[in-house]
């Protein structure tokens, strides 16, 4: 059976992946109640150094770490932290489906920053999508009728900075090696919130370091199943998985943290979902798109604190281009 004949255990992979990535964002929420993002991202970036060890030795190509575009690399970078520090800082003030309901318009923002950038066209069909997409944010958020706080501007700044990140990666990325494009955002990272941690430090007891260790192997498994997701099935199957998260979130914050979703929130993610999956469908279709930015992102909000998904699986691919070289 062939990487892309599985299309029901990519589903499953991906699905159970997914559960993981929200498991892991009820820790960061439970956390963000007592301590400060840069505080959280300093140390869950320091427990991600290990996995940019491997992603080192695994990469054979030929280079060294200087970018062959430092200026994109530059700006993906920046972007990276500000999405960790937004996203984290989202999950301690807002409630664990109105984060997930924001996030979800990132293959919006995705479709829309991929004109500038990547030169693509967006046919009527797909701009209609964005425009619905775009309505389902204004429902969730209700402004006029909700006072909209900074978890709300943190959780909108995560989501753009995170589509921004996507879509410099979707234009370097063939020219740039893999580790180059993981390893300044994740050393980035550690050197900034190092710098802001004497400023925002609490101590923390065992038990919360214990957590943050959770919290490191909860992403693993959560990528590493997202990789062999995608190594078994097309990203069209895949993609929409991570929608599943808003099941996640419904479960979990009424049963850790006593939320419950509010209609406008529902009928909002309702829409945005809707935007979404229709976009990664059109997307699919070869004379629709030629860059495919969302179908290609393969991540989560990329925030820098651990190896982007779609690094993960071009080392992948060279490796087994070679190996089947080799044979």
């Amino acid at each position: 059976m062939t990487a892309l004949n599985s299309p029901l255990k990519g589903a499953l992979l991906s699905l159970a992946a997914f559960g993981f990535y929200a498991t892991h964002d009820v820790v960061v929420k439970y956390l963000g109640a007592s301590y400060n993002s840069f505080q959280i991202i300093f140390f869950s970036g320091l427990m991600g150094f290990p996995l940019v060890t491997m992603m080192l030795m695994a990469d054979r190509t030929d280079g060294n770490l200087i970018p062959k575009h430092p200026w994109w690399t530059g700006v993906r970078t920046i972007s990276a932290v500000i999405t960790g520090v937004m996203g984290f800082y989202a999950f301690s003030k807002l409630p664990m489906a109105q984060c997930y309901a924001i996030f979800f318009a990132m293959p919006i923002l995705i479709t829309l920053l991929a004109i500038p950038i990547l030169g693509e066209k967006i046919g009527p069909r797909r701009g209609i999508a964005v425009i619905v997409g775009l309505i389902g944010v204004l429902i969730v958020l209700r402004p006029g009728q909700v006072d909209l706080g900074m978890g709300h501007l943190a959780a909108l700044g995560a989501a753009t900075f995170g589509a921004m990140t996507s879509v410099i990666v979707r234009k370097i990325g063939n020219d740039e090696r893999s580790v180059v494009l993981m390893l300044y955002p994740m050393v980035a990272s550690f050197v900034l919130m190092g710098l802001a941690l004497p400023f925002v430090y609490v101590p923390m007891p065992i038990e919360h370091l214990g957590l943050l260790v959770v919290m490191a192997l909860l992403g693993l498994i959560a990528s590493a199943l997202v990789i062999a997701a995608y190594r078994s099935a097309p990203a069209i199957v895949v993609a929409p998985m991570q929608y599943s998260q808003i099941i996640w979130a419904g479960i979990y914050g009424k049963l850790f943290f006593g939320e419950s979703m509010d209609m406008y929130t529902a009928i909002g993610t309702a829409v945005i979902v809707a935007s979404g999956i229709y976009i990664v469908l059109r997307e699919d279709t070869p004379r629709v798109s030629e860059n495919q930015p969302v179908l290609n992102s393969q991540s989560r909000l990329d925030t820098g604190t651990v190896p982007r998904i779609s690094l993960w699986l071009r080392l992948f691919e060279r490796r087994d281009k070679r190996q089947h070289g080799q044979m």
